[in-house]
């Protein structure tokens, strides 16, 4: 029928490209990776997991000990290193936490503690 029209081509009535997958082709493909990690986002409104899967989950993370930064951890060494990482020079307030730190670090050496 799609041969008797005199309105465009032939080709855009045929199905060309635009068919269905085999049912036996979809069970064999590799299935694309479900249940990534961070993929539900916790405040999410249009999320659809149940309450009680929000609430399990909520109850993970409390156990769940805050992941730290690198940058993070370095600076509670040393107050002044992301700035010179990143080639600025450090704030006063970084300036000054580190003449503290080390000053403590020098009071714990005279206790015998550190």
């Amino acid at each position: 029928m799609s041969g008797n029209s005199n309105v465009g081509s032939s080709g855009v009535y045929e199905a060309g490209d635009q068919r269905n997958v085999k049912q036996s082709e979809i069970k064999q493909a590799e299935r694309y990776k479900e249940g990534q990690p961070n993929s539900h986002l916790a405040n999410d409104s249009k999320d659809e997991r149940s309450i009680a899967n929000k609430l399990a989950r909520e109850e993970k993370r409390e156990k769940e000990p805050e992941p730290i930064s690198k940058e993070a951890r370095e600076s509670q060494i040393d107050p002044t290193l992301p700035a010179r990482k990143h080639g600025n020079e450090p704030s006063k307030g970084a300036k000054i936490d580190a003449e503290i730190q080390q000053e403590e670090e020098e009071m714990l050496k005279k206790k015998g503690i550190k």
